[in-house]
């Protein structure tokens, strides 16, 4: 299991018309806050302020499609080379990270092929590295490759 340790620094939130929204740094806009947007904005936030991720390589619900069906990434971050090299499926907090997830984001892999899959729940999070055809789990959160 990857410990993340998020930034101090907590997302912008507002409550418009009595809904609360949360505020994407990526896409530059308001978002309704749900308990999946909090988890994406502060896994985003990660990223960003603590492993100084590139904001121009990181990509929110990328449209992906598996054969007749359309699906959405959470969050791609892509190499210097614009090729997917991270896929993060993220899960609202009182959702078990499961056998379920995994395959969910097995699947998008077969479309975008990334070196890194994590799944997070904003509480627990899970990484998978593939080298050689095998993906292994790894226990810390990688590195942007430069």
């Amino acid at each position: 299991m990857i410990k993340i340790e998020f930034p101090k620094q907590q997302p912008k939130t507002r409550q418009r018309s009595g809904v609360n929204e949360i505020f994407d740094a990526i896409r530059k806009k308001w978002l309704v806050l749900t308990p999946e947007e909090w988890v994406r904005q502060n896994i985003l936030q990660f990223l960003l302020l603590k492993k100084n991720y590139p904001t121009s390589l990181i990509a929110i619900e990328k449209e992906i499609r598996l054969g007749e069906l359309k699906k959405r990434c959470d969050i791609v971050v892509y190499n210097r080379d614009f090729e997917p090299w991270m896929i993060i499926e993220c899960k609202e907090m009182n959702v078990s990270l499961s056998q379920k997830t995994i395959e969910q984001v097995l699947r998008y892999h077969i479309t975008l092929p990334a070196k890194f899959l994590i799944i997070s729940n904003g509480s627990y999070c899970f990484g998978f590295d593939k080298k050689e055809g095998q993906f292994m789990q790894i226990n810390t959160f990688p590195d942007f490759e430069n």
